[in-house]
């Protein structure tokens, strides 16, 4: 049958809209039951969200610890191939808690923080201080002081005028601290305009032209900072190489001079590693990506007559995104008719849940692509075009663009949104004072809680105004208790 009319060309209707496509979902997704319910860690969707309510968001472990693996396992492939080392960060920024930081920690990868909130995390969560890295284009002194004061492995210095900061805080604190330079490429990613990091007019790293001046006074604090390379980022949710090797390649220009005024034992290539959010997206194998990289780092260092330095990647998205799926409760139901360009009109059902841009705040920013399943049951009714909407005050309030849908999809059911492991939790709000999900594990037909939801007891007790409402008795059951 014909796509929808108001479907958008990359979107096709499925044969069988109960199909999970597998690049989209967690490896252990499946239908099960009589019912037909979808099964994340061995568990029902229904049990998730009678046990924990909903919106939720469901991580699948056992998922997000072999994405970690393999990724780690191609680098130190990739690396021992053209006889170098290479040590994999895991992006907090895309998801943290102390839970999925230990997980990374027990596969291998260090942790790369942004902030000091997501340092006391890889902190509180026993991580080794020396394999955590600290980011940020406007570090607070406070924050630089809780690095070195901790004995973080590397902080990536954002500035020059950092630079001083940084080895005060190391003189503070009676330390050699170990840094990294963010070097502004130049390199424009293929990706959303709000996504690329590495363009002249935005506000990450140092300019390549100053980087040599930068190195040198970095070097000027021979007694309290110590110089391991340069640091790369040119973006997020990336899907083809060609932007890291222009990178590489501009960088390891860079790099060749600096070796003449000493030592620049790493090169850090960074992350933005794109996974797929609709059927139609086709990000690179992240061992190909990995193995293309270093084929170019190799190459170039043999033209510049250097050898080639250890490599650290910053993959976060490309591990926990595809673990991740969102849940939430079907509300009201609403087709409108549209007019065509063409002639004519056509009708899109609008299916409201229970969350919104609260807790996947991607689309509305980015205008980002999702896709939607039926999770409660499976049904052999007809796909119908639909858009997920959220129950927010925005007509841009919406979860999911356009997807099918079984026609009779109705009040009650649980929909399931894949790869939401990423930036959704770490970008979640309390807009219109909706309280944010909890965060559940799941693995072997076991679920775990690993953050806990809010409740609108949790918001009003930040309003100093709101005192004496949470003193007065409540009736039993209130959802304000």
């Amino acid at each position: 049958m014909l796509a929808h009319p108001l479907a958008p060309d990359w979107l096709a209707r499925p044969d069988d809209v109960n199909a999970l496509a597998p690049q989209l979902w967690p490896s252990s997704a499946k239908r099960g039951g009589e019912r037909g319910e979808l099964e994340v860690g061995g568990v029902r969707a229904s049990r998730l969200a009678a046990e924990y309510g909903t919106p939720l968001y469901v991580i699948d472990e056992a998922d997000a610890r072999a994405r970690a693996r393999r990724i780690r396992s191609a680098l130190e492939a990739a690396c021992a191939r053209v006889g170098t080392t290479g040590t994999a960060y895991y992006a907090g920024k895309a998801f943290l808690s102390t839970a999925v930081a230990q997980w990374m920690a027990a596969e291998g990868l260090n942790i790369d923080t942004a902030s000091g909130g997501e340092l006391a995390v890889a902190l509180a969560a026993g991580v080794d201080p020396a394999r955590i890295g600290l980011h940020g284009n406007n570090k607070s002194d406070r924050e630089l002081d809780q690095a070195v004061r901790a004995g973080v492995g590397a902080i990536v210095i954002d500035a020059v005028e950092e630079i001083d900061r940084v080895a005060a805080a190391a003189s503070r604190h009676g330390r050699v601290q170990r840094v990294r330079l963010r070097t502004n490429s130049g390199v424009h990613a293929h990706t959303h305009e709000y996504l690329a990091t590495a363009r002249e007019d935005q506000k990450f790293g140092v300019p390549l032209a100053d980087i040599e001046q930068a190195v040198e006074r970095i070097r000027d604090h021979a007694g309290t900072l110590e110089f391991l390379g340069l640091h790369s980022h040119i973006g997020s949710q990336i899907l083809v190489a060609d932007g890291f090797l222009e990178a590489a390649t501009r960088l390891l220009a860079v790099h060749a001079r600096l070796l003449a005024g000493g030592p620049v034992p790493q090169l850090n290539l960074g992350g933005g590693f794109g996974i797929a959010y609709v059927a139609s997206d086709e990000p690179a194998p992240i061992a190909d990506l990995l193995d293309r990289m270093l084929d170019t780092v190799a190459e170039v260092c043999r033209d510049l007559d250097i050898p080639v330095p250890a490599i650290a990647i910053e993959p976060g998205r490309s591990i926990i995104g595809p673990a991740g799926v969102t849940l939430y409760e079907v509300g009201t139901i609403k087709d409108v008719e549209v007019a065509l360009d063409e002639g004519g009109s056509a009708v899109r059902r609008y299916v409201s849940v229970d969350g919104g841009m609260s807790d996947n705040a991607r689309p509305a920013l980015y205008g980002a692509d999702y896709a939607v399943r039926l999770a409660s049951r499976a049904s052999d009714a007809e796909p119908q075009l639909v858009r997920i909407a959220g129950k927010h005050c925005e007509s841009g309030d919406i979860v999911v663009d356009a997807d099918y849908l079984p026609a009779d999809v109705h009040r009650g059911d649980l929909v399931a949104v894949p790869a939401t492991g990423a930036y959704c939790y770490s970008l979640s709000s309390n807009y219109n004072h909706l309280a944010r999900p909890a965060v559940v594990a799941v693995n072997r037909g076991e679920a775990r809680l690993i953050v806990r939801g809010e409740t609108v007891a949790d918001l009003l007790r930040r309003d100093v105004g709101a005192t004496d409402a949470l003193e007065a008795p409540r009736p039993e059951g209130s959802r304000y208790s």
